[in-house]
């Protein structure tokens, strides 16, 4: 399988694809083509565990690494004392029709773990067998989750470094102490004053500068990425749809072939760009919902065919999904274009330099009829979370009660009874205060802080607080640096020892 970049250069290997993560001329990676899944192979995978589902899907895409490497990957990623259910991504019913799809039983509670705890495997493998010798220096902008979940899994990792940036005041409690406490020789965490896209940018305009690629190599270091523009962090959650619908088959809610709608949290879009890719290789997908907060870029897009960030930017109960500028959307709009990589170049241009693009009426049918998209304030938000809880028993956290909120706008829009999953991205704890809130107001959190609210939560759901929240209350802090967004360069420099 060859790789090639979104703005039409490059031609690698599914291993440089994932050292590189980004391609040189800024593009992102992409297959030459989505390895078909048929039936058949459908109906093998509900008899199968997930890492050896996951082995079926990943060898597809990584021709350049073997099977017995891809297996002893996904056993030291997925083991038992790392995940804490032996399903690895459970699927839980709501109703006759709805169910949720649980991502957060990884190390760090969140969705990201599900890629980034093979991530390091495939990385440092991916650098032998491309005779790579210098540190892999991993770059990471996190609007939240993928931050610790990056650190987590390259911690103390041999040749590798990890740097991430995060938006000073732009994440929960929970997920900045989770990250400012991080042990481990080789991890540096850094906020940016500014937003997450402040700090996103920061890290591309990085990932295509020559000097300081120059100065890396100096030191002796080579980038990488752990962010979902890194093909190595995408294809592994290709696998967890797959993975959902071979459980509705293995619980007989479906037939092998009847279709599936997909709702999806949404900021980033590599989480929704996952469940397109699964839908390009046969998986039988009937809608893909996007669902956004306030910050709903990807709405407008939709709905209008223009990307415009021409807005104002709102901090939300949903901060992981506090985003304009969606980096992952770029793959979609390479097959929307019909792999059009100039094409693509001349949108990415006029994104950066006029803040919008617009992609015509014509392709904006062609989004919609795979995509609908919809999007919940704080207020609904909390409504909602309260509402499953009341109605399921189901405690949610903000960022899937997003989009458990828009599938319910959907479903009354449309009259689409087709069965449905909720991807549900983060624990309920991580985000403590604003689900504790939603169900019993907002007065019921004052003077309290992020753990006295996840007490609180559990006397009240009978949910029991993970252990990884428990501990953080004694952990030191590790981490303190701060930067200017024009500053991350040399922030990267000295952390690594170079300036």
């Amino acid at each position: 399988m060859s790789f090639f970049s979104t703005r039409g250069g490059s031609c690698v290997t599914a291993s440089q694809a994932i050292l590189n993560g980004l391609a040189p001329d800024g593009g992102l990676y992409v297959p030459a083509m989505f390895p078909p899944v048929s039936k058949e192979k459908l109906t093998s995978l509900a008899g199968m565990s997930y890492c050896e589902r996951a082995s079926a899907i990943l060898r597809t895409y990584l021709e350049d690494f073997s099977i017995p490497e891809i297996d002893a990957a996904l056993a030291n990623a997925y083991g038992a004392e790392k995940f804490d259910a032996p399903e690895i991504a459970p699927l839980r019913r709501l109703d006759e029709q709805t169910y949720v799809m649980e991502l957060f039983h990884g190390p760090t509670l969140a969705f990201k773990d599900m890629a980034l705890q093979l991530l390091p495997h495939l990385i440092t493998l991916s650098a032998r067998k491309n005779s790579e010798e210098r540190e892999i220096s991993i770059l990471v902008a996190t609007s939240g989750d993928t931050g610790k979940a990056a650190l987590e899994g390259f911690k103390d990792v041999p040749g590798t470094s990890c740097t991430v940036f995060y938006p000073l005041e732009g994440v929960s409690r929970v997920q900045e102490l989770q990250m400012v406490t991080t042990g481990g020789s080789n991890t540096h965490v850094i906020g940016v004053r500014g937003n997450f896209d402040d700090a996103q940018t920061g890290v591309k305009r990085l990932f295509a500068s020559q000097d300081f690629a120059e100065r890396m190599h100096a030191m002796g270091k080579t980038l990488s990425s752990a962010n979902s523009i890194n093909f190595g962090r995408l294809v592994p959650q290709v696998v967890y749809y797959f993975s959902a619908y071979a459980e509705l088959l293995r619980a007989n809610r479906l037939a092998v072939g009847e279709p599936v709608n997909f709702v999806v949290p949404t900021g980033n879009f590599g989480n929704i760009l996952a469940a397109y890719y699964a839908r390009s290789m046969g998986l039988p997908v009937g809608k893909l919902i996007c669902a956004s907060n306030r910050n709903n870029v990807l709405t407008d897009f939709f709905e209008k065919g223009i990307y415009s960030t021409h807005r104002t930017f709102f901090k939300t109960t949903s901060p992981s999904m506090d985003i304009l500028i969606s980096s992952n959307l770029e793959r979609l709009l390479f097959e929307a274009a019909d792999r059009d990589g100039e094409l693509i170049r001349v949108w990415m241009r006029q994104l950066q330099e006029c803040g919008s693009y617009g992609v015509g009426d014509q392709r904006r049918e062609w989004l919609a009829g795979v995509f609908y998209a919809g999007c919940a304030n704080d207020l609904e938000t909390g409504w909602e979370i309260k509402a499953r809880f009341q109605q399921d028993r189901y405690l949610m956290d903000t960022h899937t009660a997003v989009g458990s909120r828009v599938l319910r706008e959907y479903r009354q829009k449309t009259q689409d009874d087709t069965p449905t999953v909720i991807v549900s991205t983060a624990s309920p704890y991580k985000f403590a205060g604003d689900v504790l809130a939603a169900l019993e107001g907002r007065e019921a959190t004052e003077g309290m802080d992020a753990f006295a609210c996840a007490e609180r939560l559990e006397a009240l759901s009978g949910v029991p607080v993970p252990r990884q929240v428990r501990q953080l209350r004694e952990l030191p802090i590790r981490h303190h640096d701060a930067t200017e967004a024009d500053g991350m360069a040399q922030a990267v420099l000295h952390a690594l020892g170079g300036a």
